[in-house]
Formats: C-alpha cells, structure tokens, sequence
C-alpha cells in the first residue's frame, strides 16, 4: 500500500488536518490523511458550534477560498444567528449551533468523495528526515510512508495529559490515547517547544433540566448561512439554545473543591486560554461578581445531549455534580460526564514562516493548536493554508500568504509568526487594523480570485462571485446616477425624523443618511423596479447598502492598506546579517535575527523593534 511516494502526508484529522487534507488533495496531489482513530474525524471536541465574533468571518473566508468549513457547518446546522447586528457590519460576525454528530459525518462524507485522498488509522511516532528534509513518517505500527511534505495538525493529543480533579491520565481527548514520539524528535531536531492548557465543560442530559426556568435564545428569523456556494441551504426549522447563570451558592460550593484543583494545587503548569477561562477561574479572578452567564446549547436535532457552555472546569466531578445542582434549572440535573481540563505540547510559531512551513526542516508544516492557538475556526485556517502551500510546493510554484489587510487568516499568521504567543491564541475583530475591509459579507470578493488562480476556488465559484460583484456595484452605481424628487422621498424622511429635501437630489447622497436604511426605501418606486428587473437577492442589497453607508470609511482603510502594502513589498534576504547594522538596537537585531521577518512590515510588528529601527533597516535596504 506504501510502496508509493505521497506528494502530501497529513498527521491529524481535526479540523486543521480535514481542511488540509482537502486543500492538498483538490490541488490535485496525492494525499494521505493518517490519524488515530478514523471515527473521529473533524470530531468537535469542545462546543457543538462554528463561526461567532471573528471566527464566523475566518469560516466566511475558508469558504471563500475553496474549504469546506462552511459548507459542512450549514449542512449540520440546528441554528443560526448573526451577531453584533445592533453595530457597524465590521462587526457582524455569523454563528452557527451544530449537531455535533452530523457535522462530523458530512466532513467524513466530503472528504470521501475527494479525489487524490487516501486514509490510514495509526500513530504517527516520528518523521523520516534526510539533509534537514522531511521525507515521511513512521508510524507505531513501524510503518514508514514516503512523502514529498508533511503538514502536522496533531491537536491536542501530542503528550496529552487529562485533569478530573486529583486524577490525571494520558489523553488527547476524553476516551482516547495521546500521542507520543513526535515531539521529542522535534526538540532534539532544534525546536522549542512549550505546554499549553485548555479545557471543556460537562455534557448533560437534557431530559433532567428545567427548560421553563431559563431564557430562551432562538435563532434569527431569517437565518443566513456560511457558504457563498449552493451546495448548502439556509435552515428552515432551528432548535433554541437557553441561558441561566450561576449564583453566589453555587461559586461557594465550586471554592469547597479549590484544594483539590489541578489549577489551584500545582498539578497544572501551563496556560490555558484567557478569553475562555474556567468556571473556578472565573470565580477566582473576578471574586466581585455574584454570578456568572451560562448557555445551554444542545449538541444536535435529535439527541438528548446538552453542553453547558460557560462552566468549563478541571474541579472533581462530584463538585462539578453537586454545583451544577445548585444552578436554576439544573436542580434535578444528569451528567452524561464530567468536565476536564487537558494539557498538551505545542511548538512557539515563531518557528514558522508565513505559508506556515518550518524555517528548520524543508517540506515540514504546522497548522491548528500545535501552533497555539484554540478554536475550531483558527485551526481549520490554518489547514487549508498549510495544506494549499503543501501542494504548491510539491508543484514548485509560488507560495500562497495572505496579507493583513486581505483577510482575518492573514492577521492570525501573521500575529503568530511574528508575535508568537504563550497562551492560546484567539482570534478578535480588534486584533484585525483594517476590519473595515475584512467583513464577512465581502469574503468571497476578497479571496475567491486569489484562490481561483491557484486552481483551488473553481469556475463555478468564480463565475458566482463575479456576477453578484457585478451586481452588487451595478446597484451602487444606479444610486449615484438616480435623482429622486422631494414628493417621492419626504414622506419617508419624516416618518424616519430626516430633514426632508427641498430639490431633486440623488439617492446616493440620500440613501448614506445615517437614519436612512435600504428596508426604509426599497418601496419607492424607482428603487422597487430596479430590484425587480435585476433579480436582486438578499446578499447584493446587504453588499450595496454597506458599499454606499460606509464608502468613506472604506476608502480611508483601503488608502491606509495601500501605504502597507508599500513596505510588505520591502523583501528582506532570508540570511540577511542585523549584526551590520550598528544602529539597530540589541533588542531588535536579537529579535530579528531569531524571527526573520520576510518584509520590513514583517519586522515592524515585532514586540521591541522600534520606528528608529525599521529606519536604519529602510535606508540600509534603500541602498
């Protein structure tokens, strides 16, 4: 079966490991996905959800590019939601609630039914390596598989070491074995590595809560979906979610188990993630809060399952047990099990460079929590970039990386390698400088051509972004050419307390009224027409009434990328010597030495390098 070489071997088969599986294989290379336990792939290891505040827009752009993200979330979906409505569309971040066992079976079933993808159940242990090139794995079953390049997505489950209390034992997950071998060939190979933590709550059954005590959290009424393509559809039924909170009882009765604490005895070392804390974290941090949200989300259509999301813990499961007890509407609650905390290797990435390749090993990828980050999102990202620059290298064709101004997925790689992290990396609308440009609603304009050229994106996507573009600025353009008259438009403005106009003016002007929304005109009769005649469905109106209300802040972000992007064209030699350079300070010449930045805006985001270093470095590079 192995006598042949692979162009792509995948370790792993999460999220990551599935999106680069996918990529590799639909860029036409020969492709094996080898992962311990072929049941559990794209297996949601935490919460039953994808997308929400930044990750709804990485969803949105893995979409964009070709990934199948967005099209397994719609096809399991039990709800939809866009949030952050009440803001700016920069803002607006798509979330979706997830049957968990059916979200695993679509990507198991998509996947399946990719050409070039071959799979295998077994431990990777160790990498084959020849003059610093990775050639293969081996596996614990001593199996050795030649393949071209490597990309590493192992999750979890690298050392994996599982705390319940004072019990602690080997795991990459609940139910399953970690595994071993990998990271102590890399640390003698020269890499550092370091110990990361994280969590997930208890599971319960639904059939023992009181749903009646609860607030309900129902699904938009008219819900969206993740994919630009039409291989998914929007929800016609959804299934609610409900909200309750903890009390000032039940955080005394979660403190009668802090001695026995892994987090709090010293049994765990390593940092978990701060925007996701545990319950005990929770109470232990912000001891002036009396009590604490909890959303209750169930884990599919017809399963009894539920996830309590909001009371992540490591605490023993009888004070689990007992303190969810205490909850309104858990007052005769089941568990199914228990919450636990994890604790597994991950490698710094400032290790990497930016198509997510290692700087020490030709051929060597890392993509997902290897890498530090959390999240289904995040990780899936970063497959589908690693997985595509896996096959372009294999084809020995320009690398692929997206810049910070291109998209959210360039912003997390880029935060990465440059910054490196030393708790779990999440990604923020806030952390993104031009998230006026990186909205969800525009992905597939940003990415789909990019993709498209590399053979990822397919003609049919193009040809369906292309004309909903045309569209889309057809509509904009009708805006600034039609004139409206004050009897046509008046009666709106003052039923909306807007000035009423005087003369005929455009509806361009018109329409960027702060108080004036698309819903508000779309009656009047020029309007009206137009969308008729053109078929205009709901995503050309959302994208014309954003292109018109925020042209101007568009267009300032778009010169400020510009102005960017003038310094990412600054290339940096890769054996470049900062020790020349006598007017760097120590602290940038050690930093950029270590990091090797590949741009000299690379080399400005670096944590210690100054504006005074980034000149030296620009009148050096002048020269």
């Amino acid at each position: 079966m192995f006598d042949k070489e692979y162009d792509v071997v995948v370790v792993g088969g999460g999220h990551a490991g599935s999106e680069a599986a996918a990529a590799a294989a639909n860029l036409g290379c020969s492709t094996l996905l080898i992962t311990m336990n072929l049941q559990n792939i794209a297996q949601m290891s935490c919460n039953p959800a994808m997308g929400g505040i930044a990750k709804g827009q990485i969803v949105r752009e893995i979409d964009a590019l070709g990934g199948y993200s967005g099209i397994v979330s719609d096809r399991s979906a039990i709800q939809f939601k866009m949030l952050n409505k009440s803001k700016g569309p920069a803002m607006w971040s798509p979330r979706v609630q997830s049957d968990r066992m059916r979200f695993a079976e679509e990507w198991r079933l998509l996947l399946e039914q990719t050409e070039n993808l071959d799979f295998y159940q077994d431990m990777v242990a160790g990498l084959l390596i020849e003059n610093n090139n990775v050639c293969g794995v081996r596996t614990s079953l001593g199996l050795e598989v030649k393949a071209k390049t490597v990309v590493l997505t192992n999750g979890t489950f690298l050392n994996g070491l599982i705390h319940i209390g004072e019990k602690q034992f080997g795991g990459g997950r609940a139910g399953e074995r970690a595994a071993t071998g990998i990271t102590e060939q890399l640390i003698d190979l020269g890499f550092d590595a370091g110990r990361m933590k994280t969590g997930t709550p208890p599971r319960v059954d639904g059939r023992s809560l009181d749903y009646s005590k609860m607030t309900e959290q129902p699904g938009d009424e008219q819900p969206e979906k993740f994919s630009y393509s039409d291989l998914s559809t929007t929800l016609i039924k959804q299934r609610s979610c409900y909200m309750t909170y903890t009390s000032s009882v039940v955080h005394d009765l979660l403190r009668e188990g802090f001695d026995r604490s892994p987090m709090f005895n010293g049994r765990i070392k390593s940092i978990g993630p701060r925007y996701c804390p545990s319950i005990e974290d929770k109470i232990n941090r912000f001891a002036d809060k009396d009590r604490h949200q909890m959303f209750i989300e169930p884990e599919g259509w017809d399963t009894v399952e539920v996830y309590v999301n909001g009371f992540s813990t490591s605490l023993p499961e009888d004070v689990q047990f007992k303190a969810l007890r205490s909850v309104v509407g858990f007052e005769k609650v089941k568990f199914f099990r228990p919450g636990y905390a994890i604790e597994y290797d991950y490698f710094p990435p400032t290790q990497l460079t930016h198509t997510l390749e290692t700087k020490l090993l030709s051929g060597l990828f890392f993509a997902g929590q290897i890498n530090g980050t959390t999240g289904y999102e995040e990780a899936a990202s970063q497959g589908l970039i690693a997985g595509i620059n896996a096959a372009l290298k294999v084809k020995e064709k320009e690398s692929f990386v997206l810049k910070r101004s291109e998209a959210y997925i360039g912003v997390l790689i880029d935060d990465l390698i440059t910054k490196g992290t030393e708790e779990p990396y999440r990604m923020f609308t806030s952390r993104a400088e031009y998230r006026t440009l990186l909205r969800q609603d525009n992905a597939d304009f940003r990415l789909t051509p990019k993709s498209h050229v590399i053979g990822l994106a397919s003609d049919k996507r193009m040809k369906r972004m292309e004309e909903k573009r045309k569209k889309a600025d057809d509509f904009v353009q009708f805006f600034k050419e039609t004139s409206i008259s004050p009897n046509e438009v008046n009666p709106v403005l003052e039923q909306k307390n807007s000035s009423p106009i005087k003369q005929s003016g455009k509806l361009f002007k018109l329409f960027a009224r702060p108080q004036i929304v698309l819903d508000d005109i779309k009656h009047l009769d020029k309007i009206s027409k137009y969308i008729q005649e053109n078929n205009l469905d709901k995503e050309v109106l959302e994208q014309t009434e954003i292109q018109v209300k925020y042209s101007g802040y568009i267009e300032k972000e778009k010169n400020n990328a510009d102005k960017l992007s003038r310094l990412e064209n600054i290339k940096i030699p890769k054996d470049f010597d900062y020790t020349k350079l006598k007017s760097l300070s120590y602290e940038a010449c050690e930093k950029m030495t270590k990091i090797r930045p590949a741009t000299i805006s690379q080399a400005s985001r670096i944590s210690g390098v100054s504006p005074s270093d980034i000149s030296v470095l620009l009148v050096y590079m002048g020269r």
